[in-house]
């Protein structure tokens, strides 16, 4: 049992993967969800993720079989295109990878602005705002994880114009209560 005998791999080489496998997925992620928010493809396919308008943690994962292994292809595509480049990858950091792209699309679903959600700590995390204004609009807001590809493609304006007037509205709320 040779399998036994793989040396665990350092928390750096386990970071850097993970990183690739976040930036990979995000990537495939944005052009795929992208695709499927196109006419007959979101009628028959990604329509049905969309029946909760306010998502909740589990519906990240209520969707059409083929929205699966389409946007399933971009979670373990990171790994195998790792895989087939470097052909060095232990089991526990594409477990790790599971772990954390399961608890970030529940965390996109979640409804709720945490203040330890990522999105506070790495400035271009997208988070539940992000995708919860995703779910309220359709047509903006395709990322996962990082806000660069609608920030590159244009496709975050209504999010930032929506963004504004909460922060007006909420500087508005809190002089009213300070007076």
């Amino acid at each position: 049992m040779d399998i036994v005998l793989v040396p665990f791999p350092t928390w750096q080489k386990i970071t850097y993967q993970v990183a690739f496998f976040f930036v990979f997925e995000d990537t495939f992620h944005y052009w795929f969800h992208r695709l499927l928010h196109y006419g007959p493809f979101y009628k028959h396919i990604h329509k049905q993720h969309h029946e909760y308008s306010a998502p909740f943690g589990l519906a990240a994962e209520y969707a059409h079989p083929i929205e699966v292994l389409i946007l399933g292809m971009g979670t373990i595509g990171g790994p195998l295109l790792w895989v087939a480049v470097t052909n060095n990858l232990h089991m526990i950091t594409v477990m790790l990878w599971i772990t954390l792209r399961l608890f970030q699309a529940v965390d996109a679903h979640s409804g709720y602005d945490f203040p330890w959600s990522l999105r506070h700590f790495i400035p271009f995390w997208a988070g539940a705002e992000h995708h919860d204004f995703h779910h309220m609009a359709f047509v903006n807001c395709f990322s996962t994880s990082f806000r660069w590809w609608d920030y590159m493609m244009g496709t975050d304006g209504r999010y930032k114009e929506y963004r504004k007037k909460k922060d007006e509205q909420r500087k508005v709320a809190t002089a009213k209560k300070d007076n």
